[in-house]
């Protein structure tokens, strides 16, 4: 069995494992790395739950609207069609995007909610089997 270094001053611990010890570091790491909705069971509205995937649409719906008259702009005007030419399609391109980033968003966080009552299920089950 290996003996661990005795530290300078005389102490027991090296100054490695004082560190590891009381740096606070540690648990507030892993206490940011879950989100304190996925431990508590408080039901959440459907605006809480779907409204960031809502307002990515929003947005991307109003950037392809935006694209949409820039490139009818550049049918109509006959001065400085080349700047209008350029940005209609990017922005059409860039709405299109974060539309069907919205709308692939919703069911992914459908079936998040499903396999988080799954495993609130399961875990129910297992204590009410275990803990006799």
């Amino acid at each position: 069995m290996e003996i661990p270094p005795k530290s300078p001053d005389g102490s027991e611990k090296s100054p490695q494992s004082k560190e590891l010890i009381t740096s606070p570091t540690g648990s507030t790491l892993c206490m940011s790395s879950r989100s304190e909705s996925v431990w508590t069971s408080t039901p959440r509205s459907k605006w809480d739950i779907y409204h960031k995937p809502i307002i990515v649409m929003s947005v991307g719906v109003a950037i392809f609207l935006f694209g949409t008259v820039i490139t009818s702009l550049s049918f109509f005007l006959t001065e400085n069609t080349d700047a209008f030419k350029m940005s209609g399609p990017a922005f059409l391109s860039l709405g299109l995007m974060l539309l069907v980033c919205g709308l692939v968003w919703i069911p992914i966080i459908r079936k998040k909610q499903k396999q988080r009552q799954k495993s609130q299920f399961l875990q129910s089950l297992k204590s009410f089997f275990f803990n006799r």
